[in-house]
């Protein structure tokens, strides 16, 4: 039941000899992946404005790219969304995911601030946390000159920033500091130790594999211990209480698909307001290939209206 369009780049892929991330090293498979997003993404659509911020983060500035929607009035404050980019904790960067911060800022008629958090190996678990949390942070103290409203604030991201989302949401509960709203969880990667059902089912075939896994984690994590962190591995936390609502998106051929499911019903089951919505036929990494790809146009739209009905 694989959808013919994801058949379909598989196969393509599989003919023109792509190498698999894993066998790349990290600098060759951050530029190869900058690079393909071309074949895949649509042509990144216009917005009333893009800027250029630089936050304070625990070892220096944190590169971040603020999106401005289409139609937003000079002087409006905006509610905000701090998504970070999904990549395995690896690869990908403010531009891989131009065009998806660019969609869901018009969709949802909110601003997005992206966010460049530091990645392995150079830099290992917990420097992305770190970042990613200082980030969201700095975004809420600084609201008010970047025209956005503090008090309507959300975190999202894909598959590894999607698991950065999570925790950054499950830290600012325990602070206090900052005050989440929203959760839009893509695919997110919430436990580490693979151990669920799709790991083995999906874990050859669907572009994500159990070695690139390997590969990623391996980069990210220091040390095995640390895959039962619930810093990195969210699903882990004892207590998912107190939460804000989410989204939670799933693909039906994504290794990770179960520990996203797992973790939206220990959402719902905590008393969060928590939607799980599955593309049974879809791959990891799909939101992003709407060129190639359509229903990852109508997975845009799902979470551009979950997002924009949730910061109302």
């Amino acid at each position: 039941m694989l959808h013919p369009q994801a058949r379909a780049l598989l196969s393509l892929i599989d003919e023109r000899g792509v190498p698999p991330i894993h066998t790349l090293a990290p600098d060759e498979a951050r530029r190869m992946y900058r690079e393909r997003r071309s074949f895949t993404q649509p042509a990144p659509p216009e917005v009333a404005e893009v800027r250029a911020l630089s936050a304070t983060g625990p070892l220096g500035e944190i590169a971040l790219r603020l999106y401005r929607p289409l139609g937003a009035l000079a002087g409006e404050r905006l509610a905000a969304l701090v998504y970070y980019h999904g990549g395995g904790w690896v690869v990908g960067d403010l531009d891989t995911h131009d065009t998806l911060c660019r969609q869901l800022a018009n969709a949802a008629r909110c601003a997005v601030v992206s966010v460049d958090y530091r990645m392995g190996p150079e830099h290992r678990f917990p420097a992305a946390v770190d970042d990613a949390l200082a980030a969201a942070r700095w975004v809420h103290r600084e609201a008010p000159g970047l025209g956005l409203d503090a008090t309507r604030l959300a975190v999202g991201g894909d598959s590894a920033g999607g698991n950065l989302a999570a925790v950054v949401a499950l830290a600012a509960r325990e602070a206090a500091d900052p005050p989440i709203v929203f959760q839009l969880l893509i695919y997110p990667a919430t436990d580490n130790t693979c151990a669920l059902p799709s790991h083995r089912s999906n874990g050859q075939g669907y572009l994500l594999t159990a070695d690139t896994i390997g590969y990623f984690r391996g980069h990210y994590l220091a040390e095995a211990a640390q895959q039962r962190d619930w810093r990195a591995s969210p699903l882990h936390h004892p207590d998912l209480s107190g939460l804000p609502p989410a989204l939670v998106l799933t693909a039906g051929y994504d290794p990770l698909r179960d520990e996203g499911l797992a973790f939206a019903q220990r959402l719902s089951e905590a008393g969060a307001r928590c939607t799980e919505i599955c593309f049974e036929r879809q791959i990891h990494g799909f939101i992003t290939m709407g060129k190639v790809i359509d229903e990852a146009n109508t997975a845009v739209a799902i979470c551009a209206a979950e997002l924009r009905r949730s910061l109302a």
